[in-house]
């Protein structure tokens, strides 16, 4: 029953955590160009999961791109360099790569 308990605990603490990062994703304006599971102006977060899927480096490298931004990966729309906090840019590539 304990260990029952601890695994619920477990799952709601990632859900919270999941659910706190994509509104962080909506209150930093990422959903203004990509969404889940559809192409906007940028990448979907499921493409971009599945992209880098199995990548060792994939939360620094995402992390970095949040922002620093680029062009090129996705085409030839750029992505501005986003106003985050280093753990906000963690934080996001985190989500992103949990997105399916």
């Amino acid at each position: 029953m304990k260990a029952l308990a601890l695994a619920l605990v477990a799952v709601v603490s990632l859900a919270g955590a999941s659910l706190a990062s994509e509104q962080l994703a909506n209150q930093k304006g990422c959903m203004a160009c990509h969404a889940k599971n559809a192409k906007k102006v940028g990448p979907s977060y499921a493409d971009i999961a599945k992209r880098y899927a199995g990548r060792p480096d994939a939360v620094d490298y995402l992390a970095g791109k949040i922002k620093k931004g680029g062009v090129g990966v996705w085409g030839q729309v750029p992505m501005p360099a986003q106003n985050v906090t280093d753990a906000e840019a963690r934080q996001l590539a985190q989500w992103v790569l949990s997105v399916k």
